[in-house]
């Protein structure tokens, strides 16, 4: 069975750093695209950034020059280096990744609050 886990998520103040980790376990030959995406109460879930297999990166407009996604291939990890977190940073956090024969998967997301 695979698997996307999320941690790292909590309760920060605003300008504060968090770092999310993502770790895909179970019957994997390879992961393509990778990426997190979050999703605040009443919005729809959005793209916050993506990495390709080979390292190149895409961020959105509003966490770019603030987070950093990186990935770790021989260990099936992710990671999202968050900096100068504000309020509307707000949300829970997913990982998604594409699978090698298996499609796209989802992890269970991992709560971000920030507040003060």
């Amino acid at each position: 069975q695979v698997q996307l886990v999320e941690s790292g998520g909590g309760l920060v103040q605003p300008g504060g750093s968090l770092r999310l980790s993502c770790v895909a376990s179970g019957s994997i030959r390879k992961i393509n695209d990778m990426g997190w995406y979050r999703q605040a109460p009443g919005k729809e879930r959005e793209l916050v950034a993506k990495i390709t297999s080979s390292g190149s990166t895409k961020y959105s407009n509003s966490v770019k020059d603030r987070f950093t996604i990186s990935r770790d291939n021989a260990k099936n990890r992710m990671f999202l280096q968050m900096k100068s977190l504000k309020p509307e940073d707000t949300a829970v956090y997913y990982c998604n990744a594409d699978l090698y024969g298996l499609g796209y998967r989802l992890g269970q997301g991992t709560q971000v609050t920030v507040a003060p």
